[in-house]
């Protein structure tokens, strides 16, 4: 069989449609059920619901070196990396039997997380060179000086908040 120009370009075009197709939409998080079901089998009590979903992080660009004049190295030496990460919503309910001390009262409790951004920054580093710019002076070698150590320190940003109910029957 003879694979012709047109032939070819409809079956590489064919193939990255599908492979458009079959990727999955970007996720701020992975929803996760707790299965508590076979403690709830094993003990005859009512156990919580709960409901969340596990972060998924994306990495930002590392920020650039920049030169100083003066400077034989770049500042920072190891640049700080931003990462990112959707906390996704959480649900954690239990029933609560007998709330005002009859069965007839019996209600639920939850605990609610809603979504939320958090925002990092790895550590970084900034070293001071040893040695100082070539000098004139000094037949053109560069002169010793003290070294220079400092840390970039790491952050965190976020508002997380949590959300407290008690449901009663009506």
């Amino acid at each position: 069989m003879k694979m012709t120009a047109r032939g070819s370009i409809a079956a590489l075009l064919t193939c990255m449609a599908v492979a458009g197709a079959a990727t999955p939409a970007l996720a701020d998080g992975v929803p996760v059920g707790v299965p508590l079901e076979g403690v709830e089998a094993t003990t005859g009590l009512d156990v919580p619901h709960i409901a969340t979903a596990v972060p998924l992080p994306v990495v930002g660009a590392p920020e650039a070196p920049r030169m100083h004049k003066g400077d034989m190295l770049p500042t920072p030496l190891l640049p700080s990396v931003p990462i990112a990460a959707e906390l996704g919503e959480t649900l954690v309910t239990s029933p609560l039997p007998n709330l005002a001390g009859r069965p007839e009262t019996d209600g639920e409790g939850s605990v609610e997380s809603p979504s939320t951004t958090v925002r990092t920054r790895t550590p970084g580093a900034v070293l001071g060179s040893p040695l100082t710019m070539p000098d004139g002076s000094n037949s053109g070698l560069p002169n010793l000086t003290a070294p220079k150590l400092g840390l970039l320190t790491p952050e965190i940003t976020g508002a997380p908040e949590a959300l407290l109910g008690v449901g009663l029957p009506r």
